[in-house]
């Protein structure tokens, strides 16, 4: 069997590994369609992570979502012809995703969308645009959880629904050992285990807004503990155009972004999280640490439910409330996401149809 893998931004660099591992046995090529392009938000991932090097690179870069995605059909059309696959695997919610996927559903080829039938509610965000018409397209739809396949079988998709748990899970199960033992970044900043709130913001709607991005920043330097913030081009660019770099880097530890391996080790040694990041979110769930959304909705609900997780969209005054509540009670936190066998699962049900679930153990 012959996979054309897609991948394009940090969380699918993470998710792609611990699948491409167990494609071993079939023959994956790897597409990059550049749309991250940054070393510490690309290149580095593929020097950290048992990911193939990318048989292509799209160069598609930064640009408007239309342009973006206009150019990662145009570009994977032409792959898709002179590799002729079986197989056309994406992942998650992004312009790469979508473009790709679009390409495949207009051909011969099995689509198969993995961290399928998420849903956030928000059509404002760009994600959830990507996400929902992917899963109208995809012949396999791979979801993390029982709820993406509800939400996917009430849209009555046209695809076959298999239930794998998240792969990302997997991803930090293979790396959080190797990262602890070799990662020096806490102590290069200076940090004392637990001592610190890890911070991420890129997304569009706390970028683009002068308003939002200056309450957060408010919010975080309203605690006491020290906030790293390892921070995004787009963030720092924002920062910078609305005159908040200063008074950001004053209040909080603005650092360069860290490779994967260095931010699982923050993650591991920060007592809370604040994102605006889907995939921080569960990242922060799987190693008991207590997150604060920096947005008004999330995709991964049942997060908040297992009090885990607060939304505060850009209030300071929240913000500061959940960064200081009590720490929810590790002993009682449930299993959500599987158990980390889900890239086993992506791939059985790829080589197998109607052959894996969640379940099945």
């Amino acid at each position: 069997m012959k996979v054309l893998t897609v991948v394009g931004a940090r969380p699918q660099f993470v998710k792609a590994f611990p699948v491409s591992e167990r494609l071993s046995r079939h023959e994956e090529v790897l597409v990059h369609t550049g749309q991250h392009y940054d070393e510490m938000l690309s290149s580095v991932f593929f020097e950290e992570l048992p990911i193939p090097e990318p048989a292509y690179n799209l160069g598609v870069g930064s640009g408007s979502h239309a342009v973006q995605t206009a150019q990662v059909m145009e570009r994977f059309d032409d792959i898709v012809d002179e590799e002729a696959p079986d197989v056309v695997l994406v992942y998650g919610d992004t312009n790469s995703t979508l473009g790709a996927g679009l390409v495949a559903a207009k051909r011969p080829v099995r689509l198969v969308h993995v961290e399928a039938g998420v849903r956030s509610g928000d059509w404002s965000m760009p994600e959830e645009v990507n996400r929902v018409v992917v899963d109208q397209c995809a012949d396999l739809l791979c979801a993390p959880t029982d709820r993406a396949a509800e939400t996917l079988r009430a849209g009555d998709v046209r695809g076959e629904v298999v239930v794998t748990g998240d792969v990302m899970y997997d991803a930090l199960l293979a790396v959080r050992e190797h990262a602890l033992a070799h990662s020096t970044v806490v102590d290069d900043l200076g940090l004392t285990g637990e001592s610190y709130v890890l911070a991420t913001v890129h997304r569009e709607r706390n970028t683009d807004s002068e308003d939002r991005l200056r309450s957060i920043v408010e919010g975080l330097a309203s605690v006491s503990a020290t906030v790293v913030l390892p921070a995004h081009p787009r963030t720092v660019a924002a920062l910078e155009e609305y005159g908040l770099h200063e008074e950001a880097a004053s209040a909080l530890e603005l650092v360069d972004p860290v490779g994967y391996l260095d931010f699982v080790a923050l993650l591991s040694g920060a007592e809370r999280v604040a994102t605006d990041s889907g995939g921080v979110q569960k990242e922060a769930f799987y190693l008991d640490r207590p997150c604060v959304t920096l947005r008004e909705t999330t995709e991964w609900p049942e997060t908040v439910e297992a009090g885990w997780n607060v939304l505060v969209g850009a209030d300071p005054a929240s913000i500061r409330t959940a960064l200081t509540r009590p720490l929810p009670n590790a002993a009682a936190k449930p299993t959500l996401y599987g158990g980390g066998e889900a890239a086993e699962r992506v791939v059985r049900a790829l080589s197998h149809p109607h052959a894996a679930t969640a379940d099945d153990d």
